[in-house]
């Protein structure tokens, strides 16, 4: 995104004692009473939502061009939820119901979805079952598949067009709240607002040749790390329990680990969901120590695994960025740390949105890389919503949030979208 600028080039040692335990990235080393003073404005469940959307753009099963020249294997990045539909009841029919196969498969108290006699998921992305909350929200997304079938039937589509018209259906109001709900919590809808109206300053994609830039992936759509809570309570009035181990996932789900959606997402009516950690440049003690299932048994530290991680892509420094980009640097008693050469573009973002965002959005930097990708990816898309119906607004309900994506809401609202040939 920003190829001109030089990598940083800080050595390994000191970005993993920056990111190990004890270090500038770990909680735990500053807070006497881990949790009491970090709760941020935002629901909880959004930096899950975040991670299901960068699940999405890197599924890599969309092709890049109808162009019969290209190769083969061509891919574009595309929020369409890949994850969830795979290759579709024809490609991936274990994910469906062979009794009625425009519905998906789940198990059988519609709590998970369905395993093998090895407890290993039957799932459109494994990474959607790492923990409970990217399963809770994967498993949401199909039941809301199943809710607009249901309702397609009822307003009497055509039985040949029911899979096509709900994929099509669940995809744009998947693309909406991207859009119109998730992006304005992180970036700000001014930012949004700005991008939509006078597009991309610094990322450029079209259909044949849309991208994620490393300093997307290493770097300023991993802010949700910093957003993980220390311990999370599955259903009201229960106990809180930390991300990891408590809570990692690649196995069947236990009864007593069902997850109530409303406590981690406000849902109208219900009293206020639990919040997310405020951005600071610190991450929760169970994101220090990763269990083995996720790390694979090295570098246990996820904020080392995020430090190294833009080193080793070449990623320049935050400062550098926000030069590029007119954005006012952080000073050094805002970064509190001493970067001799420049601050790691992924750590520079976190105390970016702790002194420019307060603590609940991205700054300038962060803020501007985030909302052009996913704009840009979007606007890429030859059949996003962004692309064929720019004006399109929400059909299943009004107003269209969140919580009616993954909860639904009986509105008596449409399902259809339209005559749209996707």
């Amino acid at each position: 995104m920003f190829a001109g600028l030089d990598p940083l080039g800080v050595a390994s040692e000191q970005l993993t004692r920056a990111g190990d335990a004890g270090g500038i990235c770990d909680a735990a080393a500053v807070l006497a009473a881990p949790g009491s003073h970090d709760d941020g404005r935002e629901a909880a469940g959004w930096p899950f939502f975040g991670q299901l959307v960068a699940h999405d753009i890197t599924a890599d099963r969309s092709p890049l061009t109808t162009d019969a020249a290209a190769p083969r294997n061509a891919r574009s990045p595309r929020l369409n939820l890949e994850t969830v539909y795979a290759d579709g009841p024809i490609g991936s029919p274990f994910l469906f119901d062979r009794e009625d196969p425009d519905k998906f498969l789940l198990s059988a108290d519609g709590a998970d979805v369905p395993r093998n006699n090895q407890g290993v998921a039957l799932i459109g992305d494994p990474r959607n079952d790492v923990h409970l909350f990217s399963l809770s929200l994967h498993v949401a997304l199909l039941h809301a598949h199943n809710r607009i079938v249901d309702r397609l039937r009822r307003e009497g589509v055509p039985a040949a067009d029911v899979f096509d018209q709900a994929r099509i259906c669940l995809t744009w109001h998947y693309q909406w709240v991207v859009v119109h709900d998730f992006l304005p919590r992180v970036v700000g809808a001014q930012l949004v607002e700005e991008v939509l109206s006078e597009g991309a300053r610094w990322y450029t994609s079209s259909p044949s040749q849309a991208f994620i830039p490393l300093e997307f992936a290493d770097a300023a759509f991993r802010y949700g790390h910093g957003q993980i809570r220390y311990a999370y309570r599955l259903i009201a009035n229960g106990p809180q329990v930390p991300l990891f181990p408590d809570l990692v996932g690649f196995g069947p789900l236990p009864a007593d680990r069902r997850l109530d959606l409303a406590q981690i997402f406000d849902v109208p009516g219900q009293p206020a969901a639990q919040r997310a950690k405020r951005l600071d440049g610190r991450l929760a003690a169970g994101l220090i120590g990763l269990p083995a299932q996720v790390t694979g048994g090295a570098y246990h530290s996820l904020a080392a695994r995020d430090l190294l991680r833009g080193e080793t892509t070449g990623l320049s420094s935050g400062e550098a960025v926000a030069a590029v980009i007119g954005a006012q640097p952080l000073s050094a008693d805002e970064l509190g740390y001493d970067w001799p050469h420049g601050t790691p573009l992924w750590f520079y973002i976190l105390k970016e949105a702790e002194h420019r965002g307060g603590g609940d959005r991205l700054g300038p930097v962060g803020g501007r890389i985030v909302a052009e990708v996913l704009i840009g990816l979007l606007r890429a898309d030859p059949v996003s919503y962004l692309s064929l119906e720019p004006d399109w607004t929400p059909t299943l309900a009004a107003p269209f949030g969140v919580t009616d994506l993954l909860i639904g809401r009986d509105t008596g609202a449409r399902a259809r979208i339209g005559a749209v040939d996707v």
